[in-house]
Order: structure tokens, then C-alpha cells, then sequence
């Protein structure tokens, strides 16, 4: 049986969640089958396990605050004839406890053990703090 694992992954230029989202929304981040993808020149070698049922979680200013499932992992190549990996993703963020995350450069596996749990359901449609209040209150404790 094999391990399932997660992508750690910075949404650079992103404010918010809600700014993540916008992003998502837009044509040059999706695929032509309008799912939204992540573009990265590392192809992970750990694959197989990302797609039994990892997601990817991603950290804006600091915190990771939500994830998203890994559907598939497609080949995407650029104008500049580079081959590279597009993560496909499940449309919708899911938020989870806010947890601080030190910045780091690409992307990190993340063990299912290491994962930040979902935000109780009639939690997820709340307006997210700030990522700089909810990383102080994650640094004392408070999720």
C-alpha cells in the first residue's frame, strides 16, 4: 500500500485566501479543463504518493491557512520549450488551523502527521483573520 503525502507549498504575492482564490479563478491558472494548477519546474518524484490522496497546503505570509486536493499531475510546457510540472488541483480552498511556517523556496513534502487539521465545517465560511493575526495567535496557541 502506498504512503500518502502533501505538498508544502508559499502562495507568493498573496494577501489573503481570498486573494489566493481570486488568482485560482483567473484563465492563466487553470487548465484547459478549467481545474486550477500550480506550475513548478520540479516534477515530484514522490508522485504516486502525492496522488492517494495528498493535497497541497499553502502558506500565505507565514501561515499555512488552507489546502487544496491533488487531482493529477500534467505536463506543461512553456514558450521556452521547458518541461515542467503543472499541479492540478480540486477547485475550492479548504481552510485549516492557521500554523506558522518559517519561508522557504519551491516546494516541501509534508507528512500527514505534520498536516494542519481542517477547520471544523461551519467554520469554513467565516472571514479569515488577517495572516499576521493569525500567525501571532497560532505562536501562542490559539487556532
Amino acid at each position: 500500500m502506498t504512503k500518502t503525502v502533501h505538498i508544502l507549498k508559499l502562495s507568493v504575492g498573496t494577501d489573503d485566501v481570498a486573494g489566493l482564490a481570486a488568482w485560482q479563478a483567473s484563465a492563466r491558472a487553470q487548465t484547459s479543463d478549467g481545474l486550477p494548477r500550480h506550475i513548478t519546474r520540479m516534477w515530484p518524484k514522490r508522485g504516486e504518493e502525492i496522488l492517494t490522496g495528498g493535497s497541497i497546503y499553502w502558506v500565505i505570509k507565514g501561515v499555512i491557512l488552507c489546502r487544496q486536493p491533488i487531482l493529477r499531475l500534467d505536463e506543461y510546457v512553456g514558450g521556452d520549450d521547458i518541461r515542467r510540472c503543472a499541479i492540478v488541483c480540486q477547485p475550492g480552498l479548504i481552510r485549516v488551523a492557521a500554523t506558522p511556517k518559517r519561508a522557504f523556496q519551491g516546494w516541501r513534502y509534508l507528512d500527514p502527521a505534520d498536516a494542519p487539521e481542517d477547520l471544523p465545517e461551519g467554520r469554513q465560511n467565516e472571514e479569515a483573520l488577517p495572516p499576521e493575526l493569525s500567525k501571532a495567535l497560532a505562536a501562542i496557541g490559539v487556532r
